[in-house]
């Protein structure tokens, strides 16, 4: 199943902690994350957050790019664009890259 990071990033005026607004779409996310993770066949594999940076990275597994992009578009997430960026990026994990660093090797 492909990996997927998705990057989100916030100003500190829209911070959660400190906006309430911000905080209401974050609870609605929050309540329906599960629904929609199962609805898209996504799995959360990791998750942290940097808040002194008000950063916060997930690491996903899901069926294709479409579905992510599926998920992406549901109103919950889609609402939480309204006060942070959000950047989904195709990864590798450390497995596979050394896989593929091997296989060009082996090729040489």
């Amino acid at each position: 199943m492909p990996t997927f990071l998705l990057i989100a990033r916030h100003d500190a005026a829209d911070c959660a902690f400190y906006n309430e607004k911000s905080a209401k779409t974050l609870a609605a996310y929050a309540s329906k994350l599960p629904e929609l993770l199962a609805k898209h066949g996504i799995k959360i594999v990791g998750a942290c957050t940097v808040n002194s940076e008000h950063l916060a990275v997930q690491i996903l597994e899901a069926p294709s790019f479409e579905a992510m992009m599926a998920w992406g578009k549901e109103p919950e997430n889609a609402n939480m664009s309204n006060w942070q960026t959000t950047e989904f990026k195709i990864a590798n994990t450390f497995e596979e890259t050394a896989q593929m660093i091997q296989m060009v090797w082996q090729k040489k």
